[in-house]
């Protein structure tokens, strides 16, 4: 049963709202327990014969949704189950060798947000930039972990704690996680922009010698991202059908997949239809 499947059973049973509505799903959820265990073991033996993504970026969205669903008193709530939630799906990455991964945890319009919110949403990025430092996943299975975004925009003590697992991933190589925080694609474009003008000039270069110099492999030099591979599959959770600006350069070929589960609630089962949604398109690259 797909989501708008779902929404139609539940208006017609009259359970649009409240605690009916709450506990249809829960009761749905529970029945379907059994065939959704069955199903994702069914997907997992398909999976190994499917073309897989080398690089996925995915839009965690819908933690302050999942928060309000579950009725927590506090939105936070809903960005701590999306931590946990991110050290999951980066599990299942990892099972199954996929080797670059790119996740938007902190986009620069989210500090419009009000300052309650954006002060605990920053502070749970700092625990859990922390916690990355020693922890047993990122050691054993040699992550490489990356921050990219306008980062002197964070408060100092999250910066530092960047600073530390960065320097403690840096000789690792064969699992590679991005963490865009502070982050825009205009401003990333920006930056480039800005970035091959100020070295142009810093070695005597004029302006026409510039842009004479100037085309799209200037810009994939100077992007947040130089040097990793382009994205193959961008997901995005809470049923949201647009890309906010995530990776707006690098993204020209990637392909999409959208999911209406809350990023806290992103179940194996909705990662695996991903990948073979991925596995089922035709990359053609414009030819």
């Amino acid at each position: 049963m797909n989501f708008s499947e779902r929404q139609t059973a539940i208006r017609w049973l009259g359970l649009e709202s409240g605690f009916f509505s709450g506990l249809w799903r829960g009761l749905l959820r529970v029945a379907l327990m059994p065939f959704y265990a069955l199903y994702e073991k069914h997907l997992l033996v398909k999976a190994a014969t499917w073309t897989l993504p080398n690089h996925i970026g995915i839009i965690m969205d819908g933690n302050r949704r999942f928060a309000r669903l579950v009725r927590a008193e506090d939105v936070s709530f809903g960005h701590q189950r999306g931590a946990e939630k991110l050290r999951e799906v980066l599990r299942w990455c990892h099972q199954i060798e996929i080797p670059v991964v790119t996740v938007w945890a902190l986009s620069i319009d989210n500090f419009r947000r009000n300052k309650m919110e954006l002060e605990s949403l920053l502070s749970l990025l700092e625990s859990e930039t922390k916690k990355l430092v020693r922890h047993e996943d990122v050691h054993q299975n040699h992550i490489r972990v990356r921050f990219i975004g306008r980062l002197d925009m964070l408060p100092e003590g999250l910066r530092e704690a960047i600073r530390e697992v960065e320097a403690a991933t840096s000789g690792y190589s064969r699992f590679l996680l991005n963490i865009a925080v502070a982050y825009s694609g205009r401003e990333e474009i920006t930056d480039a922009f800005r970035n091959y003008l100020a070295n142009q000039l810093r070695l005597g270069k004029s302006i026409k010698e510039a842009l004479d110099r100037f085309d799209d492999k200037v810009v994939d030099r100077h992007l947040y991202t130089s040097g990793m591979p382009e994205p193959d599959l961008i997901i995005r959770t809470s049923g949201e059908v647009r890309i906010s600006g995530f990776l707006l350069w690098q993204s020209a070929n990637s392909e999409y997949y959208f999911c209406d589960s809350n990023w806290p609630a992103f179940r194996k089962i909705d990662f695996l239809r991903a990948l073979r949604s991925y596995d089922e398109r035709e990359r053609r690259f414009g030819k």
